[in-house]
């Protein structure tokens, strides 16, 4: 089993390497993202900015000035509502009647790398600049990743805007919160009885 383990994790290493030498690296600064308690929608939409040069101010479309970004803790990255069961990933075989579908639960299970990868994959332009753009995002699922030899600098989130409830969904909060304290309240006061009865019997 340990065997099995250290080959699988030596084939990712292989494939985490593989396609550097098809990129210009000079010039080129390594960003650390650490997917860890991040939002999958909000996480991507950064990776994609640095992937395409977008936070430079030599930014052109016709260019790949874009950053080499390495995601750690894949495994670990979260989203919001119910989308880890209403979410699904569909492709077909080529075959007829052969469409195929995954839940992001699912994925998440059998390869947490794929998750991130098509999400900024799919917030990049379709051009000839998609595939090298490609090859510079190195995903992983856990924090393990063989380019320690390498100036990584940590890409730091910015903070999340939680905007404000509205008044009727404000109103609808606190009904519910009152609604559980009233019944907590009343459970207290049904095991309070229960003991008043307990030792009225006792003294009995």
């Amino acid at each position: 089993m340990a065997n099995q383990a250290a080959t699988s994790f030596s084939g990712n290493m292989k494939k985490a390497l593989a396609g550097l030498r098809r990129i210009n690296l000079e010039g080129l600064r390594w960003r650390v993202f650490d997917a860890k308690g991040q939002v999958l929608g909000r996480l991507a939409s950064q990776i994609s900015t640095v992937v395409q040069g977008k936070d430079k101010p030599t930014y052109t479309p016709n260019r790949d000035d874009g950053d080499m970004c390495v995601v750690i803790n894949a495994k670990d990255v979260c989203v919001t509502g119910r989308k880890l069961t209403n979410k699904f990933y569909r492709w077909h075989t080529g075959y007829v009647g052969n469409l195929k579908e995954r839940s992001l639960k699912d994925q998440l299970a059998k390869d947490p790398t794929e998750v991130i990868r098509k999400a900024v994959l799919r917030m990049l332009p379709r051009n000839k600049l998609r595939d090298d753009r490609d090859r510079k995002l190195r995903i992983f699922a856990d924090s393990e990743h063989p380019f320690d030899d390498r100036p990584l600098e940590p890409y730091v989130m910015p903070p999340r805007s939680v905007r404000e409830l509205r008044p009727r969904a404000r109103r609808a909060l606190v009904r519910a919160q009152k609604k559980v304290e009233q019944q907590e309240q009343k459970t207290k006061d049904t095991r309070k009885g229960r003991k008043k009865e307990v030792e009225a019997v006792e003294t009995a």
